[in-house]
């Protein structure tokens, strides 16, 4: 089966979503419980407040979800939106997948009228941060936190549409 593009909530999404990102950080980056659990638990949030009209979800599909992403609306601002979930199972990566679903992704907020699109991640994660710059993002701020469950340098990245 040739990957393809899902649009939209598919049974397992929130499973194996949060499989991709718990395994793929684990392996690099030594995150555990904590990441996985908030991982699951803002997806399935997520998942249950869905709104069509502010929110979107991609999927790469091959058999099974092999890659993700979203796009959160900002409920208290309607011009403002939040990129979250890119990850693509390292067995796909460098075939264009994370390039297309950030396009996906960014031609949603453009046609939802949103303003800027931000997303959060951390230092490190170089093949994603080149990928971001490609699409227009530009970083403005640094940090240093814990969100992820360790201390990392924390960054956020805007897109002004």
């Amino acid at each position: 089966m040739a990957c393809t593009i899902v649009v939209g909530y598919m049974p397992g999404a929130i499973g194996k979503v949060t499989q991709l990102h718990a395994g793929y950080y684990h392996r690099n980056w030594g995150f555990g419980l904590y990441f996985e659990a908030k991982i699951a638990t803002e997806l399935a949030q997520f998942m249950q407040s869905f709104n069509p009209v502010r929110d979107g979800f991609w999927a790469v599909v091959d058999d099974q979800i092999v890659g993700s992403i979203a796009i959160v609306g900002d409920q208290s601002d309607a011009r403002r939106a939040r990129l979250r979930w890119l990850i693509v199972d390292p067995e796909y990566q460098g075939r264009g997948f994370g390039k297309s679903l950030l396009k996906e992704a960014v031609g949603f907020c453009r046609e939802s009228n949103f303003n800027k699109v931000y997303l959060t991640t951390f230092a490190g994660l170089d093949v994603a941060r080149r990928l971001y710059e490609q699409s227009g993002f530009t970083i403005i701020r640094e940090e240093e936190g814990s969100y992820w469950g360790k201390p990392v340098l924390e960054q956020t990245f805007e897109l002004i549409l």
